[in-house]
């Protein structure tokens, strides 16, 4: 199995980025505009990219402002059943963040495009935690 995995820090409190990773609102602001959904434990949250694409993600563990975990239910083929986590922790005054894209059955095209767009999405995360203003996906 292979994994994408991003590990950065961001010059915010962990409960800001927390939220900026858990909640619909947050995500709206650096991700995709297009979601919705319950952001709970047993939720699904849809994101949505236009003609673009889609993902579905079911909610599967919560640890405030440390931790938070989906599972893929509904979305391009090599997404489906993989897992994506979000563990935040201090360093230095920073939050870090480690990312995790988890079970994919192997390296292909699509998962180096899909790690290139994880990476852009989180400088997003970034500029919206420190400066107020992330780059979402718009219509």
């Amino acid at each position: 199995m292979a994994a994408i995995t991003h590990l950065f820090h961001i010059d915010a409190p962990r409960e800001k980025v927390f939220l900026a990773v858990s909640t619909i609102n947050g995500l709206q602001q650096w991700w995709t505009e297009q979601t919705s959904g319950s952001d709970k434990i047993g939720g699904v949250i849809e994101f949505r990219f236009g003609g673009r694409g889609f993902v579905d993600f079911r909610v599967e563990e919560s640890n405030a402002n440390t931790f938070y975990k989906w599972k893929c239910i509904n979305a391009h083929p090599e997404w489906l059943e993989t897992e994506a986590t979000f563990e935040l922790s201090e360093n230095e005054g920073k939050t870090r963040v480690k990312f995790t894209h988890s079970g994919w059955a192997e390296q292909t095209d699509f998962f180096a495009h899909c790690n290139f767009s994880w990476g852009r999405y989180f400088v997003s995360l970034r500029n919206y935690c420190e400066i107020g203003q992330g780059a979402p996906f718009k219509l």
